[in-house]
């Protein structure tokens, strides 16, 4: 069975062998973050409806678990924000009725924890990682761009509100862009605002991948160190690369179309490629070549290697 709306699974820096659910359609977000590694945000809304038919999403599901090993967690994150899919709730009550074993996370911008029905629906999951990059207007607007007439005081007190009746477990994540949002009144403004919510952890990202700016550059680790220290908090981690050592037992049938959907939702690496297609590893140099000659992928320099991507519509008549 060809899957159109879970993914992988892949080895997370974070949460293991993830199998991923992406509730709406490429890019349909709140925000047009910098960062993204998705690309640019195409379809720029706050609007909660059923982008992705619920029915849809658990016929997948109710096909992996009945084919394949379970997986650590599954992951509800992709190329959008989850929580604008009315289904959120009812695709998490399926897997915790199927599968009661799997943890549930969620990776969130956070805009919509203003929403009562959004902060009831996450409250099934076992883990909630939103995110706050900046925590004053200025910082809000210069890295995560968001939709016109959002306000991030509302973003802030739905988090507090909501780490208040939570019972499972919230890393909060900031991602730092030197020069962007690292600055000494940003960081503590940003620092009141996590004692407040009380995360079980902070995690200190950046970028790792490309992003749609391409002037923006990744924190040192040092700069991460210093900022770690200006946020007084008990629990500051700083996020590791994927741990090698994962195997996310994958069963691929059809290497191309699975190193297709992977790098559509997220740009990886020859070596990020080669951690999740472990037992291809001898096809992989023969299908990224036929991939790129054929125009449907490409790849992309940056700090940490050569990312590849798929090839949007515009990039196809470049290549011409």
């Amino acid at each position: 069975m060809q899957y159109k709306h879970i993914f992988g699974p892949i080895p997370s820096r974070r949460l293991g062998v993830s199998l991923g659910i992406d509730l709406v359609t490429h890019k349909t977000c709140s925000l047009d973050c910098l960062y993204c590694e998705c690309g640019k945000t195409t379809r720029l809304t706050r609007k909660r409806k059923e982008y992705v038919k619920t029915e849809d999403v658990t016929a997948e599901l109710e096909h992996y678990f009945d084919h394949h090993p379970l997986p650590d967690y599954v992951t509800f994150s992709g190329s959008g924000e989850p929580t604008l899919n009315t289904g959120l709730g009812q695709v998490i009550d399926y897997i915790k009725q199927k599968s009661p074993s799997v943890k549930v996370a969620v990776l969130t911008n956070s805009t919509l924890f203003d929403d009562p029905q959004v902060r009831k629906e996450l409250l099934k999951a076992d883990l909630v990682v939103p995110s706050l990059d900046g925590a004053t207007p200025e910082a809000f607007e210069r890295i995560n761009k968001p939709i016109k007439g959002m306000d991030v005081q509302d973003i802030i007190q739905g988090i507090i509100d909501f780490s208040k009746e939570y019972t499972g477990k919230i890393w909060l994540e900031v991602l730092i862009l030197p020069g962007i949002n690292d600055g000494d009144a940003d960081l503590e403004v940003l620092k009141d605002v996590i004692k407040k919510i009380k995360p079980d952890t902070v995690q200190l990202n950046t970028l790792d991948r490309p992003g749609t700016c391409a002037d923006i550059v990744p924190a040192s680790k040092e700069q991460l160190e210093q900022i770690k220290i200006k946020l007084e908090y008990p629990s500051v981690q700083i996020i590791a690369r994927v741990d090698e050592t994962i195997n996310a037992r994958l069963n691929i049938q059809d290497l191309e179309s699975a190193i297709l959907e992977t790098v559509h939702r997220r740009p990886c690496t020859k070596k990020d490629l080669l951690q999740i297609f472990k037992d291809k590893k001898a096809q992989l140099d023969e299908c990224l070549a036929q991939l790129i000659e054929t125009k449907q992928i490409i790849g992309k320099s940056r700090q940490r290697g050569v990312f590849y991507e798929t090839v949007k519509s515009g990039q196809k008549d470049r290549m011409k």
